[in-house]
């Protein structure tokens, strides 16, 4: 078999499940740590599996680059490189080419872009991104696509969202299938209903082990972001994992899990960690703010996390504002449990048929 999806439980579209990999379970609804370099920032593995995560994500652009996926794959592949033990999903590289490369040009082989590291040219191609991320040893291969820019006309979002669905067909037959291996088809069309359910009938036809919700988390908005939710899921196969990429802020996660989504991942507790900012069940909290100074509480009484139960806000605002180390390392670990206490209170909610009263709490919480 490849990968394996259990429905446990529903509540309305939300759903609680199990992926089945050759690399462990996912419990999903889930959150994947970022970690685009083969690293989630300032965290060791050991760490981040201990916030209650199953799996972890890198990125096949920055990791073609450097140190590259040829020299990854004689060192055994990214999880061992990385001392990882459970599964890994890997980002095509499409997103990454327009977000950061230079001088990228489009063709219908692929994009030729320039390295930002060095500035040499590169070519990824479907082919070239399935192969990559085969020797990355990637548990979950990402189908490789055209991210649609946003705003984009609905004629620019059709040929974007077209290109990517030809794309999807090779990376479709580049993919080496193994037993507990997957990979997942991306649904483009920018904000447009019908380019959506066009794209998502273009992958069912493919068929893939789970399914992708792109472009979305890019200037759109949570209003609109949530209306393709509602426009894209239904389309989707039941029985397959979903996954929205890029997402997000807590209120988005919690939103896009009432409509039916079952993997996430973002950079934001990560990058807040390293810029001072810690999420907490009140909202967000930035520890450069001179009212934490001589703050005795911890950051979250209500998280369980080590940095919660060891250390006090006035510490952390020290570390902070003195820009030590420490600080960004702690703030990374409280913020990646926040991640994961919200998705296992999102999955018994889910269990007990009680998603729209937890909801609606955390909603008070986050605005009182």
């Amino acid at each position: 078999m490849t990968i394996g999806f259990d429905i446990l439980a529903e509540d309305g579209a939300a759903r609680r499940g199990r992926i089945q990999t050759a690399h462990g379970e996912i419990e999903t609804p889930a959150f994947m740590p970022v970690g685009t370099a083969g690293t989630v920032k300032a965290m060791r593995t050991s760490e981040v599996r201990a916030t209650g995560a199953d799996i972890v994500l890198g990125n096949t652009y920055h990791l073609m680059l450097r140190p590259t996926a040829e020299r990854i794959d004689r060192m055994g592949g990214l999880r061992k490189f990385m001392r990882w033990d459970g599964p890994v999903l890997t980002d095509s590289g499409g997103f990454q080419v327009m977000s950061l490369s230079e001088l990228r040009t489009i063709k219908e082989a692929g994009v030729r872009f320039r390295s930002h590291i060095d500035g040499s040219y590169i070519d990824l191609s479907p082919e070239r991104s399935i192969e990559i991320q085969h020797l990355l040893d990637s548990t979950i291969t990402m189908a490789f696509d055209e991210c649609t820019p946003f705003p984009a006309t609905h004629e620019q979002a059709a040929q974007s969202m077209r290109l990517s669905m030809r794309w999807a067909a090779r990376s479709r037959a580049a993919f080496v299938q193994r037993p507990g291996y997957g990979l997942f088809g991306i649904v483009q069309g920018g904000v447009y209903p019908d380019l959506r359910r066009e794209s998502a009938e273009a992958l069912n036809e493919i068929g893939f082990e789970g399914y992708a919700i792109g472009g979305l988390a890019v200037g759109e908005g949570q209003a609109q972001m949530f209306e393709t939710l509602e426009e894209t899921a239904p389309h989707l196969p039941r029985e397959r994992p979903r996954y929205l990429m890029g997402v997000g802020k807590p209120a988005d996660i919690v939103g896009a899990v009432r409509r039916g989504v079952d993997m996430f991942d973002c950079v934001l507790p990560t990058r807040s960690g390293r810029t001072g900012q810690a999420w907490t069940w009140d909202g967000p909290l930035n520890l450069r703010n001179a009212r934490h100074r001589d703050d005795t509480g911890p950051l979250d009484p209500d998280c369980p996390c080590p940095v919660c139960r060891d250390y006090d806000r006035a510490y952390l605002h020290h570390l902070t504002k003195a820009e030590e180390v420490l600080g960004l390392m702690l703030l990374t670990e409280h913020n990646l449990w926040h991640y994961q206490e919200l998705m296992r209170g999102l999955r018994q909610a889910i269990e007990e048929r009680r998603l729209d009263a937890y909801a609606t709490d955390l909603e008070a919480r986050w605005n009182g």
